[in-house]
């Protein structure tokens, strides 16, 4: 049987480096049952950031995880 995983997309504004995506890998990272967090840097806009993890994760704890690394979830992407 295979492992079920959830995967969810979502926008973040304010990141311009390498650091910026460190920071929130790591932030977003520590949430329960994340197994990865991936990081598509746009300087100057909107950068994507693709979350693994068991099970669904509550929006709200992503925009947490996102706001303490120091920028701004703009919301899900399709």
């Amino acid at each position: 049987m295979t492992e079920q995983t959830s995967t969810s997309r979502y926008g973040v504004t304010g990141m311009t480096c390498g650091h910026c995506v460190s920071a929130v890998r790591e932030e977003v990272s520590a949430l329960d049952g994340v197994r990865a967090v991936d990081v598509e840097l746009v300087t100057g806009g909107t950068s994507t950031v693709t979350v693994t993890s068991d099970a669904p994760l509550p929006e709200e704890s992503v925009r947490a995880a996102v706001d303490e690394a120091g920028y701004e979830l703009t919301g899900p992407l399709a």
